[in-house]
């Protein structure tokens, strides 16, 4: 399920044996599946209404950073600098984030905001890459960040570590969790008992933080996209 594309079956290339028609295959999938579909449907939907009725990227809009809503705060950077800049801060009814918006810089706001954002994530998933790293006794390769729609992170067997910066918009233990998993990877290539037993050594709740992910995930992937702001 895409939240852009709808529901999306996939196939078998019509070269292969018995699937040259394969619409009334599809047709008898989805019909048996229905009731889930449905539910996941109506779910994608409410989350949705849920991002519209926080404003989008406006001042006095909230989005999600660390696990927490945060109030936005435009407002014009002063004469002469160059580049916009973000800004944490606190309020009574929420966090902030101010942003100071530079006449020269020709970032588009989401792209501002998209870019700290990067930057915080990249803090943040070093910090836990380190201290989690040494007490495994593992070492990445190379650590990238990314944008993916379908995973958090991943490992391949070179050692190379993916992370999906919007990690940063989760709770932090959330993020904690990711590093911890692929990180693990690097130890035991699988999802076996053994595996588990090490992601449970350093992240004892990991099940809570994984479910969490899975239940936020569509918010996380449209939160910053424009065209869903």
């Amino acid at each position: 399920m895409d939240a852009r594309r709808g529901i999306i079956v996939t196939v078998p290339p019509p070269t292969r044996r018995g699937w040259a028609r394969p619409e009334p295959i599809v047709e008898s999938f989805l019909q048996e599946r229905e009731a889930w579909l449905r539910r996941h449907l109506e779910r994608h939907e409410q989350t949705r209404a849920e991002l519209a009725a926080r404003g989008g990227l406006v001042d006095g809009g909230l989005v999600r950073y660390r696990g927490e809503l945060h109030r936005l705060r435009i407002a014009p950077a002063p004469p002469g600098r160059r580049r916009s800049s973000v800004a944490r801060s606190g309020e009574d009814d929420a966090d902030v984030l101010l942003l100071e918006i530079a006449a020269r810089d020709r970032r588009p706001l989401v792209r501002v905001l998209r870019d700290w954002f990067r930057e915080r994530a990249e803090e943040t998933l070093w910090r836990e890459i380190d201290r989690h790293a040494s007490a495994l006794g593992v070492t990445p390769a190379a650590v990238s960040l990314r944008d993916p729609r379908s995973r958090w992170g991943s490992a391949s067997r070179e050692r190379r570590l993916m992370f999906s910066w919007r990690l940063v918009l989760a709770p932090p233990a959330a993020l904690e969790t990711v590093v911890v998993h692929e990180l693990a990877h690097l130890k035991v290539f699988g999802h076996g008992p053994g595996f588990w037993a090490v992601v449970a050594s350093r992240v004892p709740d990991h099940a809570r933080w994984r479910r969490w992910l899975r239940e936020h995930s569509q918010e996380l992937h449209a939160a910053l996209d424009a065209d869903e702001m």
